[in-house]
């Protein structure tokens, strides 16, 4: 279990100041990358998904759920395998060969040699919103469309830390995918809307430009993102991106054949890490799960009567 990351929770609850605070492990457990959790940190989980679904509904986008495996071609198509190669992770079936060995063995079997596997064609999603560039290849759009997805993702990281780096996690996105200046608007709103509501639960939040984790940082792609800047991480304590605005320009719409007015569409999106926003949600509040839910339905309900009253 690797949950020590977390600072220690204050020493009482809300409601009975004489009893202690619950522990870590009563909210959730890590473990090769991996997390569980129980039916208490969970229901943050289900909180925070009302509250990210309410928020796409100002739009409105419409909730789509895609397949949990992304075949190699799409992903290829979208330049992963030269820009990210090191985070893929694969699913492949056993060869026949090794299938037949399997069903005589003796021995515990504690991993899979490349050997014993057939070709992949397919990979674990490694972000939630590609499957819905994907999902409109060739269309031509007559108006911005808007998308919200959530998906466990999965990366190959060089190191996995708790609820703040995890191989497998969930993202909720809302993506866009139309004019130019339709996404620019729809990322300030959002970038507005996620930083009032982290204001008023009182975490400290810095917004800073950021540049995805090329493996090449010398390849001309990543150049260009340090050049033009398309990436803004809300970082909790200045150090951990609970959430992340990109405007990738017509990269997504070229490659998928995407248009709108006879031009390349547009695309960006804001992704919530939801186990990261979890942790970030323990580490201010401690580990009571009345008072994160008390405190998570009072800042949203400031935030839609707010945005209630503007539109």
């Amino acid at each position: 279990m690797k949950n020590n990351e977390l600072k220690p929770a204050p020493n009482t609850t809300r409601n009975n100041p004489t009893k202690p605070a619950p522990s870590i492990e009563t909210l959730f457990s890590t473990s090769g990358g991996m997390a569980t959790f129980t039916d208490r940190g969970h229901a943050i989980i289900q909180q925070l998904e009302v509250i990210f679904l309410d928020w796409a509904s100002f739009i409105p986008a419409t909730n789509i759920r895609y397949p949990s495996l992304i075949p190699i071609a799409d992903l290829d198509r979208l330049n992963y395998f030269r820009n990210f190669p090191h985070l893929a992770l694969c699913a492949c079936a056993i060869s026949e060969s090794a299938c037949a060995d399997f069903s005589k063995r003796q021995d515990d079997l504690l991993r899979l040699d490349h050997r014993q596997l057939q070709s992949a064609a397919f990979c674990l999603p490694p972000a939630a919103c590609y499957n819905v560039y994907l999902s409109m290849r060739g269309q031509h759009l007559s108006a911005t469309r808007c998308v919200t997805t959530v998906a466990n993702c999965f990366r190959n990281e060089d190191h996995y830390q708790g609820l703040r780096r995890l191989r497998a996690f969930t993202l909720r996105e809302i993506v866009f995918v139309g004019r130019d200046e339709d996404i620019k608007t729809y990322l300030r709103k959002y970038r507005a809307i996620a930083l009032e509501f982290l204001g008023d639960l009182g975490l400290t939040i810095e917004v800073k430009h950021a540049s995805d984790p090329f493996f090449d940082k010398a390849s001309t792609a990543a150049r260009a993102t340090r050049i033009f800047p398309t990436k803004e991480e809300l970082l909790f304590n200045g150090t951990l991106a609970i959430a992340s605005l990109n405007y990738h320009r017509r990269f997504f719409g070229e490659r998928c054949g995407i248009t709108i007015e006879g031009q390349p569409a547009h695309t960006g999106c804001i992704g919530f890490g939801v186990e990261r926003w979890v942790y970030a949600l323990i580490e201010h509040f401690g580990t009571d799960t009345e008072v994160i839910l008390d405190r998570l339905q009072a800042s949203h309900s400031a935030v839609m009567s707010h945005q209630s009253a503007s539109q």
